[in-house]
């Protein structure tokens, strides 16, 4: 059995992903994942399966666009892989408030990941590290056009971003 940190992409509180989290939580536990808890309404669940990674974002992916109607991504991480892209985060702590982390549903190309790296951020910050993509924004995330769509695009691999707070308190749940 294994505890999952399970992330919706782009979910919206209205709106075509408009995912409500008791509706949630309910559906999940019906299809067989146990210990089912929501974190916030950004599409955060912690949950415990016996399957694999992989099976486990199939299954959530299927049960909310069965139930729930909405077509998202879903990236599931182990505990352990969580507090590995955490200590990954190459940002002082002293900027945590404006570090956020994006998690790719498949690892990256190499070659899109050397160009992404080629380009300037400034006056952000932006590292691709082996778990994650991380992103020191010089003011708010909300002032930047390097967003998770951008990122995406350049990458193109689905992913979702996640503040520091957030991601903190998902290793916390997880574990």
């Amino acid at each position: 059995m294994k505890k999952y940190a399970i992330f919706l992409r782009g979910v919206t509180p209205t709106g075509k992903n408009r995912v409500p989290m008791a509706d949630l939580r309910a559906a999940l536990s019906s299809a067989g994942l146990l210990d089912v808890q929501t974190y916030i309404q950004s599409g955060n669940v912690i949950a415990k399966s016996v399957l694999a990674q992989s099976s486990v974002e199939s299954l959530v992916h299927e049960v909310i666009f069965r139930e729930i109607g909405a077509d998202i991504a879903v990236i599931a991480r182990t505990h352990e892989q969580l507090r590995k892209v955490m200590e990954g985060n190459p940002f002082p702590l002293s900027g945590a408030s404006r570090t956020y982390f994006s998690l790719f549903s498949a690892p990256a190309a190499l070659h899109l990941i050397d160009a992404l790296s080629r380009l300037e951020f400034s006056p952000d910050r932006v590292l691709v590290g082996q778990y994650a993509l991380y992103t020191l924004y010089a003011t708010k995330h909300s002032d930047s056009k390097f967003n998770n769509n951008f990122f995406e695009r350049k990458l193109k691999v689905s992913a979702t971003t996640r503040n520091f707070n957030t991601m903190s308190r998902l290793v916390e749940l997880s574990a």
